[in-house]
C-alpha cells in the first residue's frame, strides 16, 4: 500500500513540475493548491530534497523545485524514496540474503511475476505523464 508520503510526495511532484516558472515556489503555495498541511510537507520535501527530487532555498524568494524535467523523473523513483522498497516478499527486495527454500518455493514465481509488474508500471510512468494536458 502506498502511504500518504508517497502519495502527497507525487502531488508535491506535480505541483511543482505545473507551476514552474524557474523561480523557487514557497511551500506555503504548494500546500495551499493541494491543500495538505504545510507542517506534514515540510518532513516530505525534506526527504526529497534529501533524495534528490527536488533543491530548496530557504529565505525571501525561497522555496522548492524540480532539479531535472518532469520526463527525466519515474513515478518508481519517488514511491521509493519515500516509501522504501516496493517488493512484495522480503525474499526479492534488493541485497536480500538468498532464501534457503527459493528452489522448492512454489510462490516465489508467483511474488516475482507481481514484483515485476508492479515495478515495470512505475518505472515506466513518467512524472510529466501526469501533468494536466494544456
Amino acid at each position: 500500500m502506498i502511504s500518504t508520503r508517497g502519495r502527497y510526495a507525487i502531488r508535491v511532484m506535480i505541483d511543482l513540475a505545473e507551476n514552474d516558472t524557474g523561480s523557487y515556489i514557497p511551500l506555503k503555495d504548494i500546500a495551499a493548491r493541494q491543500e495538505i498541511s504545510k507542517k506534514y510537507l515540510e518532513i516530505i520535501v525534506k526527504d526529497m530534497v534529501a533524495g534528490g527530487l527536488l533543491v530548496g532555498a530557504s529565505g525571501k524568494g525561497g522555496g522548492y523545485k524540480l532539479c531535472r524535467k518532469p520526463e527525466d523523473y519515474s513515478v518508481g523513483e519517488i514511491i521509493e524514496l519515500m516509501e522504501g522498497t516496493m517488493a512484495t516478499v522480503a525474499c526479492l527486495e534488493n541485497g536480500a540474503a538468498p532464501c534457503p527454500r527459493a528452489a522448492a518455493c512454489e510462490t516465489l514465481p508467483l511474488w516475482a511475476e507481481y514484483n515485476k509488474l508492479t515495478h515495470d508500471f512505475f518505472y515506466g510512468k513518467r512524472l510529466v505523464d501526469l501533468l494536466k494536458k494544456g
